[in-house]
């Protein structure tokens, strides 16, 4: 189990890909990794959901979001700003 440590939350950035739940965005977060024997980079996405209350997220958005305590099943992260609209 893993625990959160709410000294220092995680702060992501992502691009908004859905909106079609009540106070919920889905946030898609890239990566670029290299391959650990070619070297060739690669990207890997995650998808998280965050808790937006207000609805202000809109698709395609790059917003900003933290860490925070379970707030359901699949949310522990919240909404903090929107960093380029779409």
């Amino acid at each position: 189990m893993t625990s959160t440590n709410t000294n220092n939350p995680r702060r992501l950035q992502g691009v908004v890909v859905s909106t079609a739940m009540q106070k919920t965005a889905v946030v898609r977060v890239d990566r670029r990794v290299a391959h650990a024997k070619y070297g060739k980079y690669f990207t890997l996405s995650k998808k998280f959901k965050i808790h937006d209350p207000d609805s202000v997220c809109k698709m395609g958005d790059v917003v900003e979001f933290q860490e925070t305590r379970p707030i359901s099943k699949d949310k522990h992260f919240k909404y903090l700003s929107t960093v380029s609209q779409a």
